[in-house]
């Protein structure tokens, strides 16, 4: 019987088969990909899969390709005429949405996927574009590998807020900007002279890898000056329902720049998937932008009116706000349920009299040896959950903030929380020009947030600290304290991840055992080890061309 029969269906004959080959990864196995197919067909095809006896295949030749509506042999046929491509989507989109028609689950738009550029936005636009937790895989632009000493046009690169731009603020918003971005210039060659006069070159590390290695950090040390207005790249990709409500929650932001960035994704994702993110141009997606406008602007009137007191004293660099008293019990219960026919809550009550040999043998037969960190533990270890309020500098946030598996919430970029200052410009004498810019900028951000307070955060440094609050499960943390210590790592995140994985450990020391991976040294050139394994692999490469 061949492969490509289904429930019944007669094969493929030889026309069919000449059909679909360029179009489907193979013609006979149970498991093929698809190719070649606008996302719009590839939705549609798989939303209509879902609700019929037939094979992939039949529905492909029968219901699309064979429509004489569908425009398919100009959707998918001649793909390097891109006008023509536009043009056969613009024509096949009526099509598709009949077939979707049908279906009013909101799913089925997590069927269309697209990559989306988005360049020369601000760090503000990059982060609220990351706040997006589920369905989009974000890469921005590095700190670490890109440096920002250069002008383009003759000017630095950063967004100037148009509203900040039309006030009496402008001239003081752009000489800040330009002060930090020129000091960041002048500092950086006699910053990488003392990061390699502190950390010489060994006789077993190439150049390369001590000029890459060097140079990431004194990107590191120099990246506080960066405002948030800096320029940054951000690429995507996701689902057309992750598009769908991004657009929407930019529309809802108080911004001009993100409200573009929303008009422009929409553009975009009309020529790509129209059909699975129509919903954000309409009213339901108007409505939404609005409730969700509207609930932020009560929420901020209502905690005005509770006139809360001030904080008396400086936050710690991480502090553990709640953990489960019985994260253990809920863990070990866990593990157990699939092994037993006990109710859960009963196991948890087992769980919570297990003497703590039981316990722990328990915990590291389900753990296991762990002989490299991407050996991860399973979903039991998600029973157990941790709340943290973290306070440290932007350029930690923004690293720390892409974990897609944390709830988190951060406040607004200020200067109210002071600066941090690296120890090595302090050392190499360095310090003094960099604290001035950075105080001339909170001078500068309390000048226009007087009356602009949103669009004042644009002039915060990366420097200036800020809290925000996680929650996350034990499972999570494995991953977040093992990657974020990594020696490679950038020391101000690598130290958030220390202090987590300590505060864990304080009171679960039992389900913090198995982070094996957690690094606790400090390390002066954080990049070298990882630059000397590159070298490594590029001997390899070329000893194998």
């Amino acid at each position: 019987m061949s492969l490509n029969m289904h429930d019944g269906e007669p094969p493929l004959t030889i026309t069919e088969r000449a059909q679909l080959a360029p179009f489907l990864t193979d013609l006979d196995a149970p498991i093929f990909g698809l190719r070649n197919l606008p996302e719009v067909v590839k939705g549609a095809l798989f939303s209509r899969y879902s609700r019929s006896e037939h094979s992939l295949r039949r529905i492909l030749l029968d219901e699309f390709m064979r429509a004489p509506d569908a425009a398919f042999g100009a959707l998918a046929g001649d793909t390097t005429v891109a006008a023509a491509q536009i043009d056969a989507t613009r024509r096949a989109e009526a099509f598709y949405d009949r077939v979707l028609l049908g279906y009013g689950d909101d799913s089925v738009a997590e069927l269309g996927g697209a990559h989306l550029a988005c360049e020369q936005i601000s760090n503000i636009a990059a982060k609220v574009i990351e706040d997006a937790r589920i369905g989009l895989s974000p890469l921005e632009k590095s700190t670490r590998y890109v440096r920002f000493d250069s002008m383009v046009g003759g000017r630095y690169r950063y967004v100037r807020e148009p509203t900040i731009m039309a006030s009496r603020h402008a001239s003081a918003y752009a000489a800040t900007l330009d002060g930090l971005f020129s000091t960041y210039a002048d500092l950086m060659e006699p910053t990488l002279a003392a990061v390699r006069a502190s950390s010489p070159r060994d006789a077993n590390t190439g150049e390369r890898a001590y000029a890459s290695a060097t140079r990431a950090k004194a990107c590191d040390l120099l990246r506080g000056l960066l405002p948030m207005a800096t320029r940054t790249n951000v690429g995507l990709f996701g689902n057309g329902r992750a598009y769908e409500y991004l657009i929407t929650r930019l529309r809802a932001q108080p911004l001009t720049e993100l409200h573009t960035i929303a008009d422009g994704m929409q553009q975009s994702l009309d020529a790509l998937i129209p059909s699975f993110v129509k919903r954000a141009k309409t009213e339901r997606g108007a409505a939404y932008a609005s409730y969700l406008r509207t609930t932020r602007a009560q929420s901020a009137a209502a905690a005005a009116a509770l006139a809360l007191p001030t904080a008396s004293a400086p936050a710690p660099l991480v502090a553990l706000i709640d953990a489960d008293a019985d994260g253990e019990a809920r863990v070990l219960a866990a593990i157990l349920y699939p092994h037993s026919d006990l109710p859960l809550d009963a196991l948890r009550q087992h769980a919570a009299t297990m003497p703590a040999s039981e316990r722990a043998a328990l915990l590291h037969a389900y753990v296991g040896e762990r002989n490299v960190r991407f050996h991860r533990p399973g979903r039991a270890l998600e029973e157990a959950r941790y709340t943290f309020v973290i306070t440290a500098d932007i350029g930690a946030y923004r690293d720390l903030q892409r974990h897609r598996m944390l709830s988190q919430e951060r406040r607004p970029y200020t200067t109210g929380l002071g600066f941090v200052t690296p120890p090595e410009l302090v050392e190499a004498g360095l310090a003094q020009s960099y604290s001035a810019a950075l105080e001339t900028a909170a001078a500068t951000y309390t000048q226009i947030a007087a009356e602009l307070p949103e669009e004042a955060q644009y002039v915060v440094p990366f420097a200036y600290r800020i809290s925000w609050r996680i929650t996350m499960n034990l499972r999570e943390a494995y991953h977040f304290c093992e990657l974020r210590s990594a020696p490679q790592g950038h020391i101000a995140y690598r130290r958030v991840a220390q202090e987590i994985y300590t505060q864990i450990a304080a009171v679960h020391p039992l389900l913090a055992a198995g982070m094996r991976f957690v690094d606790m040294t400090d390390r002066p050139l954080e990049r070298l080890d990882a630059e000397r394994r590159m070298d490594e692999k590029l001997r390899r490469a070329a000893g194998d061309a």
